[in-house]
């Protein structure tokens, strides 16, 4: 999709675009509100900005739109599902262990439980067994620290997933 094709959606149209890139409510509604952009710069910043301006409810928000790591088979099967659009955001994963895969979706039940929330972690460039240590120095963090890290780490995914929709969607 190009900007010109982003900025002419009606504004479901719109709502259903940015939501693949993040479900908290507040920061899509900002992105489809504020509409035309003019540039992928402008698209970017403007998405920093409302990510900047959501709190912990919008956090939660972002962060129940990932898929939860379960059992080893929905694990594999949410990295295949994701491959086509998502490119390499989670291909660290596609060649990991059983007993990697079942690590980290036994550690990210204790993340979860410690946390509330899913592990959320930029996947990009790491391996299976770098996302699993990152899960287990991060189970440390108290929880105020976590929701820190845990948004950033959702506003790289947010960014990508934008230029990747607009990029893929151009070469498709």
């Amino acid at each position: 999709m190009t900007l010109d094709e982003l900025n002419s959606l009606d504004i479901d149209g719109a709502r259903h675009f940015f939501r693949q890139c993040c479900t908290s409510d507040h920061w899509l509604e900002f992105m489809a509100n504020n509409r035309p952009y003019s540039s992928q710069d402008e698209l970017l910043s403007t998405a920093d900005t409302s990510w900047s301006a959501c709190g912990e409810k919008d956090y939660l928000q972002a962060f129940a739109g990932h898929p939860k790591i379960g059992d080893v088979n929905s694990l594999k099967a949410k990295y295949a599902n994701t491959r086509d659009m998502a490119g390499h955001e989670q291909s660290g994963a596609a060649t990991a262990s059983d007993e990697t895969l079942k690590a980290l979706a036994d550690g990210n039940t204790a993340y979860e439980t410690r946390f509330g929330y899913i592990f959320i972690v930029c996947a990009t460039g790491k391996s299976a067994d770098q996302m699993l240590s990152l899960l287990n120095d991060r189970l440390n963090n108290q929880p105020e620290h976590e929701l820190t890290i845990a948004a950033a780490e959702q506003h790289k995914i947010t960014r990508l997933r934008l230029n990747k929709l607009i990029e893929w969607r151009q070469m498709a």
